[in-house]
């Protein structure tokens, strides 16, 4: 009898299947073509940034995975069929089963070849496509080196655990799948020619069949067993008490458990072997549940009583020896060693009491006299409406903090550059020519010394177009920042670019990928599903396109294997804008030491403006590679700056010529080298526990700290850390230092319970770390404490009532914390801002606080004299102007102290004058100056508003310097009607 095949059978005209044929190859060379278009695009970008090579070395690396690994896989799965094929029984007992499967055998037995065809295509396709993308598994186990660091468990290098561990388990993982598909295959086919029989009478399996597959189990437990075996190893990453790492558990039943069912497993599997001789599958399947008994015993319930029982009652003592690994390692993976041992980390007791009076505030030069009242986290808007000068520019938000020397002195700055922004666009500037190929490129960059105000533009040291200021930029086009649209179409013939303040440019850098080729005009129109790039003629001869143009992912495109931080900032080095980045090494296999989840770890309340970090689980990082990135060319340098890092040695032996020795970094860049803000996070972070020495303590968390929460956020999100200029806080030296500092809290309270402290300066304290450690029950406040102090106190909040309207809104600056005289004073900038669209925010008071006392004013000289004084805002009470107590604590500009009369001592008037000025026309000025800014508070006219401030200024420097010119007797200060 004939059986009838199961499928319907369709015939097709030779036209038709002429025309199918055709149809399908269109559609897969459409496939082909759009997927290898960002294969081509990618090939030109790294020929254009002088990185091919590296494109090149990963390309075949991840081809060479998905060969070898695809291959194997797919070969194993392919001979498991064929072999199950020719294994099949020659004659089949006849059954309703066997008749039921002869349909699909006259199916399958004409196409078996295709069919087995498909199916190692298949797998070739999945095992190549899942191996490819561990190339950085392969290049590490390939290249890595020794950490010259053993494990406290088994005496290993950390490298094997870095390189060779990860890697040994990405071979298993692969034997494995190798294995179960093919046995799943094989079984398939022996099924389907009756070599397996399920409701059929007689023999269930013929010897052939039973053979096969006992082979495969063989191969199967022999692959367990080494898993077994590895296992072991990896009980330093348990996360199974409340450190990572080995436990008491781990080491005292886990690890004796998988060593047993390593020697267990390679005992079933001689047994199994031997069944292959036997006529019967009961021993094999018998040795294979056994096998799964004892694992489920020795891996889950044994482990889970003793820490139940045992363990956990007496944690403090059974795991003592096991937190002091996990302390070790950490602090060793994350770089937060202790001086006493080797390290960076310097534990300082620090009393929080008060060593000096308020009155003696302004003679800390080092600190009070840099005190920065601009936060970079609010007065972007203030930029923007300054210096944007046109409306398709724009600046980010936060802006940067950076330092400069001029005249000797150094001074931190709040720096921007003026890049081009798509959303400021108008709408006639929205069309594909204007967006693509008009507006193609920001101009220059804009500073402000962080004590200043920025209420007018003259407070400006750097601004303008064209530039003018102390930086000396010499190139100010910027055609790479953060907030370029997706490419840019430039250098065709006739000058056509918008460059700066009415006036053209046409691009004569070296950055951008050709464009007069029709081929790679075609790939790009595809890339970015746009005709214009063949069609329009501002794609001429000579043009280029710029694209990948934001900093951070340029870097990122190039060095994959690293971590970069999330804040890229600007810096000028030989008259051209530079933006440089911090890049880190990580790895989660560090024996013992810590996990954590990276962009947890890094979120604070500025990270929904500066973007998060990758979501991986780290316990291993170091800042080991400084960047930076011309904002003209494009041009991509990598500097080695962390010469210790075997994980960057592994990389650098990986791409030879990728990242360039620390000495090649010009001294004009090393200059603005700084600590990276995401490290210091997680440093910060790891620091809450990991300051503690005694395991005991660690267990049960006493004297643990916590980031405070950001104040000022809606939210609760921790404080960022800032960047300050001040003495250095293990008080090593009374000069400036410029550091990123942090505040940490008490646990379960509100109390400031140390003070954490990095160098940021390039040189040999860079990177060295003070902890200013507080007495264990200080009563010292926190910021968060601090913060509702000043909004609890009557003067401020009638103010902030005042100020707050439908037309007007409070912004509460960074409340920053300072070590200085002993304690810690706090200083806090407030502004205010209309609600009206492009406005921007103007400084209106500063907030201070030192030992549990309130000053009040519109300066920062006037707060700190309010120190001084009996009520808080004692001078804005009373309307009196207030000279300053120090021009450079006011933020005046001038360099160094200068001596001012006291707020006590009596204003001097008279007929002492300098030209035609006198000191009672000053001081009439000054009166109606007053009464101008307490109309324009009233009246909410910002403008009005800083122009009153400004006025007041410089009529206070004038008749200060009147003051100490005259010798009249002195007479009671007047004060403003």
């Amino acid at each position: 009898m004939t059986m009838r095949s199961p499928l319907p059978e369709i015939r097709l005209s030779r036209r038709a299947k002429l025309s199918v044929s055709v149809i399908g190859t269109v559609i897969v060379l459409l496939i082909l073509a759009t997927s290898s278009v960002g294969v081509y695009t990618d090939w030109l970008w790294f020929g254009e940034v002088g990185y091919r090579d590296i494109f090149a070395s990963i390309i075949g690396t991840r081809i060479l995975l998905f060969l070898v690994f695809g291959l194997v896989v797919s070969l194993a799965i392919a001979a498991n069929i064929v072999v199950a094929y020719i294994l099949r029984p020659p004659f089949r007992p006849m059954s309703l089963e066997q008749q039921n499967l002869e349909r699909y055998r006259i199916v399958v037995e004409p196409r078996k070849k295709l069919i087995v065809g498909a199916i190692f295509g298949l797998a070739l396709i999945s095992a190549g496509s899942s191996a490819q993308v561990h190339w950085q598994t392969w290049m590490l186990w390939r290249n890595g080196g020794s950490f010259g660091v053993k494990d406290a468990q088994f005496g290993k290098d950390v490298s094997f655990f870095a390189f060779d561990y990860p890697f040994y388990r990405l071979l298993l993982g692969f034997g494995f799948s190798a294995v179960i598909f093919s046995a799943i295959a094989a079984v398939a086919v022996h099924y389907l020619f009756g070599a397996v029989r399920l409701q059929t009478a007689g023999p269930k399996i013929t010897v052939a069949a039973r053979r096969h597959l006992t082979v495969l189990l063989l191969v199967f437990l022999l692959l367990k067993a080494a898993a077994y075996w590895l296992d072991r190893y990896g009980i330093v990453f348990s996360e199974r008490s409340k450190f990572t790492g080995a436990s008491y558990t781990d080491v005292n039943a886990a690890l004796p458990a998988k060593t047993g069912l390593f020697f267990i497993a390679l005992l079933i599997a001689g047994a199994v072997l031997a069944s292959i001789w036997l006529r019967s599958s009961v021993l094999p399947a018998i040795a294979l549940a056994g096998l799964m008994v004892v694992s489920l015993l020795a891996n889950g319930l044994i482990p889970v009583l003793m820490q139940q029982f045992s363990v956990t009652p007496n944690a403090n003592d059974k795991e003592a020896k096991y937190i002091s690994r996990n302390i070790a390692a950490t602090r060793e993976a994350y770089g937060i060693v202790d001086a006493d041992d080797g390290g960076s980390v310097n534990y300082v007791p620090y009393a929080g009491v008060a060593t000096q009076s308020a009155a003696d505030l302004p003679k800390d030069t080092a600190t009070v006299s840099n005190i920065r009242i601009l936060d970079p986290n609010v007065v972007s808007p203030a930029f923007t409406f300054q210096q944007q000068i046109q409306n398709f520019y724009g600046f980010t938000s936060p802006l940067d903090v950076d330092r400069y020397t001029t005249n000797g002195v150094t001074s931190d700055y709040v720096v921007g550059v003026r890049e081009l922004d798509v959303d400021n666009f108008a709408d006639n500037q929205n069309n594909w020519i204007s967006k693509h190929t008009v507006y193609t490129h920001g101009y220059g960059m804009v500073a402000a010394q962080a004590s200043s105000t920025i209420a007018n533009k003259g407070d400006f040291a750097e601004s303008n177009i064209p530039p003018t200021g102390f930086l000396g930029i010499t190139q100010p086009r910027v055609y790479y920042g953060e907030l370029m649209p997706d490419y840019s179409i430039v250098g065709a013939a006739g000058a056509r670019e918008n460059d700066g303040d009415k006036q053209t440019f046409s691009y004569d850098g070296d950055g951008g990928v050709s464009l007069s080729s029709l081929v790679n005009r075609l790939a790009f129109a595809v890339k970015y599903r746009e005709a214009s790039f063949v069609l329009n003629d501002a794609v001429s001869g000579g043009s280029k396109i710029i694209f990948d143009r934001d900093p951070r992912e340029r870097a990122q495109k190039i060095a994959p294997f690293l971590t970069f931080d999330t804040d890229p900032y600007p810096v000028v080095s030989n008259g051209r804008i530079v933006w440089m980045l911090d890049a880190y090494t990580t790895m989660s296999n560090y024996p013992y030491a810590e996990h954590k989840a990276l962009d947890d770890i890094t979120t604070d309340s500025l990270s929904r403006d500066t973007g998060t970090q990758k979501d991986e689980t780290i316990n291993y990082i170091r800042n080991s590679v400084k960047v930076t990135v011309d904002a003209y060319d494009g041009t991509v340098n990598l500097y080695e700056w962390d010469e210790s890092d075997p994980m960057l040695k592994a990389w650098m032996k990986s791409f030879p010529d990728l990242i360039k020795d620390k000495s090649e970094m010009p001294s004009e860049l090393r200059e603005h080298v700084r600590y990276p803000q995401d490290l210091f996070k997680v440093q910060r972070s790891l620091l809450e526990l990991y300051h503690i020495d005694s395991p005991r303590d660690f267990y049960s968390e006493t004297n643990k700290w916590t980031v405070p929460n950001d104040p000022a956020s809606t939210t609760s999100v921790d404080q960022p850390p800032y960047y300050l200029l001040a003495a250095p806080a293990d008080g090593s030296s009374t000069e400036p230092a410029y550091q990123l500092t942090s505040p940490m809290k008490v646990n379960s309270r509100p109390n400031l319970a140390a003070y954490i402290s990095v160098i940021s300066d390039n040189g040999p304290n860079y990177g060295k770390m003070t902890v200013l450690e507080l007495p264990t029950d200080t009563q010292a406040q926190g910021p968060e404490q601090v913060y509702q102090k000043f909004n609890s106190e009557p003067v401020i909040t009638q103010d902030i009532s005042l100020f707050t309207s439908a037309s007007a809104k409070v912004i509460h600056g960074n409340l920053l914390t300072l070590p200085v005289g002993g304690s810690f004073l706090y200083v806090e900038p407030l502004y205010l801002q209309s609600t009206k669209a492009d406005s921007f925010p103007v400084l209106q008071r500063v907030l201070v606080l030192f030992k549990d006392k309130i000053g009040y004013g519109t300066t920062l000289a006037q707060a700190l004299l309010n120190l001084t004084q009996d009520r808080v805002g004692q001078d804005i009470d009373t309307g009196s102007i207030v000279t300053p107590i120090d021009p450079d604590v006011q933020g005046g500009g001038t360099t160094g102290p200068t001596p001012t009369p006291s707020a006590t001592t009596p204003a001097p008037t008279g007929t002492g004058s300098t030209g035609s000025t006198t000191i009672d026309g000053v001081l009439t000025q000054l009166s109606a100056a007053a009464n101008r800014l307490q109309q324009a508070y009233q009246s909410g006219d910002l403008a009005a508003i800083g122009q009153a401030q400004a006025d007041l200024k410089r009529l206070s420097d004038q008749y200060l310097s009147l003051r100490v010119q005259q010798t009249a007797a002195p007479t009671p200060t007047p004060t403003s009607s």
